[in-house]
């Protein structure tokens, strides 16, 4: 039962109410007995004021030897309320008169002899008047005691205010707190189960709807009620997840499908030049010759395509290994331009390279002589014959900006953003054809990483009817790390 969320919040919203309902009851329990003992001394010392102004009003009308206990009596009588008890003692200690010598008086007899009621007795001695309880009765009495001058001595006046009204509202006000606070626990309780499972609704539809999206229906999103607060949020982070993996998914289905059309047009030819090279015992040593030749330029091309694919699936994984080192940007390009230049004369394409001198770099040498390399054979694939490919390179303040551009037919605008993915293709004009050793589409891709993982940028410049320009950005200061990081695509 503790496994539920929805219990657990439902326990500990309850447990902390019920911890501020008993903390709130004690303070407002000890606030109001405080009220009431304050209340009753006020009235204590009210009562025992207006007592002794009517012991002296009774004295002007009396007289004799007696004449102080006839005022005391009468004014007994006067202040008479039910639950007080008076007594009044002499100089010398001694009893004078006290509400128990007038009849219906039904005070404790041995109320003055207790020891509690001796204290308090004896506490008048101070200079102020004392106020202290008193055993006996029901609940006991709360009093006050205070000398007064009477004819010219002192007597003591005390008067008890019986405790059993107060503690009879009292018990009426924990009786209270005893029933009201478990009804309201428990009704708290009910209402915050309500509430948590109110609110936790939309996990639970989420949740189950998240558990019945699979590889088959990633195209389904959760359902967003509030996109405002937290399970909104949560639901809108939860979707965009799904929609990344969603891409992932697709590049990977496209990849899988694009791999395999890649290197089934090369095993097809292997296989076809092979059966029939088979198919006779008897022919010229030029035909198979001719055959054998076809056999390793397709033999090559897969090759190359294998090692596309593992390339770009280290660089996806992050796992390939980088050796920077110091060298100069410009020979590095003069030597691929030369490399290079076989391709172009096949194709009577003028290769021109334009670097000036002494750009210092730290990079991974290999990698960046493959990213140049494939832009190059890229340029020289999508040249006509006769056309132009310039290389360039200069400083653009902390970067490094290596342009190479070729004259050929363009690409769409709107392909413009897909010319970067693996084995894409813009149109007819932009790809090889098979029997010129065809292309996979990989070189841009792995060129994008190589940039990428020098910390810089690959990018489409330009491109027209005039031709392209792809554009590497590589900081002229490369702090690289032992391994790429993984491929953004």
């Amino acid at each position: 039962m503790l496994d539920s969320v929805r219990v657990r919040l439902t326990l500990w919203y309850t447990g902390l109410l019920a911890l501020f309902l008993v903390l709130l009851s004690l303070i407002t329990y000890f606030i109001f007995w405080n009220s009431t003992l304050r209340r009753t001394d006020n009235d204590l010392d009210e009562l025992s004021e207006a007592f002794l102004t009517t012991v002296q009003a009774e004295m002007l009308d009396n007289h004799g030897p007696d004449a102080a206990k006839l005022a005391v009596q009468e004014a007994i009588v006067e202040h008479r309320f039910r639950d007080h008890v008076f007594a009044v003692f002499d100089p010398g200690g001694g009893m004078l008169t006290s509400s128990q010598d007038l009849p219906n008086e039904t005070s404790p007899p041995h109320l003055f002899s207790s020891a509690s009621f001796r204290k308090l007795q004896e506490a008048a001695e101070s200079p102020d008047h004392h106020l202290g309880n008193v055993e006996g009765g029901r609940s006991g009495y709360r009093g006050v005691a205070r000398k007064f001058l009477l004819k010219g001595q002192l007597y003591t006046l005390v008067i008890l205010q019986s405790l059993h009204p107060q503690n009879e509202m009292l018990e009426e006000v924990r009786a209270t707190f005893a029933w009201v606070i478990p009804i309201a626990i428990i009704l708290a309780s009910l209402g915050g189960y309500f509430l948590a499972r109110k609110s936790l609704a939309p996990v639970v539809a989420m949740s189950s709807q998240a558990g019945r999206i699979g590889a088959e229906n990633l195209h389904e999103r959760l359902p967003i009620q509030n996109a405002k607060d937290e399970l909104g949020r949560l639901a809108a982070s939860f979707n965009e997840l799904l929609e990344r993996v969603d891409q992932s998914f697709e590049r990977q289905r496209r990849f899988m499908s694009d791999a395999s059309h890649e290197l089934r047009t090369p095993a097809a030819i292997l296989r076809g030049e092979s059966e029939v090279a088979l198919s006779r015992t008897e022919r010229p040593a030029e035909e198979y010759r001719e055959s054998l030749a076809v056999l390793h330029a397709e033999a090559q091309r897969l090759t190359q395509i294998v090692e596309d694919l593992f390339t770009l699936t280290r660089a996806d994984a992050g796992q390939y290994p980088l050796s920077p080192k110091e060298f100069y940007l410009d020979e590095l390009v003069a030597d691929c331009t030369h490399a290079a230049r076989t391709l172009a004369s096949a194709k009577q394409i003028t290769l021109t390279c334009e670097v000036p001198e002494e750009l210092p770099i730290r990079g991974d040498e290999a990698l960046l002589r493959r990213m140049i390399l494939n832009l190059l054979d890229n340029a020289i694939k999508y040249t006509p014959v006769g056309g132009r490919v310039v290389v360039s390179c200069e400083r653009a303040g902390n970067e490094y900006a290596l342009n190479v551009t070729d004259s050929g037919p363009g690409i769409p605008e709107d392909l413009h953003k897909r010319v970067f993915e693996r084995f894409f293709r813009a149109d007819k004009a932009r790809t090889r054809a098979e029997n010129d050793g065809g292309g996979a589409g990989l070189g841009l891709s792995i060129a994008r990483w190589i940039a990428e993982a020098h910390h810089g940028r690959l990018l489409l410049q330009r491109s027209d009817s005039s031709g392209s320009t792809f554009t590497a950005l590589l900081p002229a200061e490369v702090q690289v790390a032992s391994a790429a990081a993984p491929l953004t695509h």
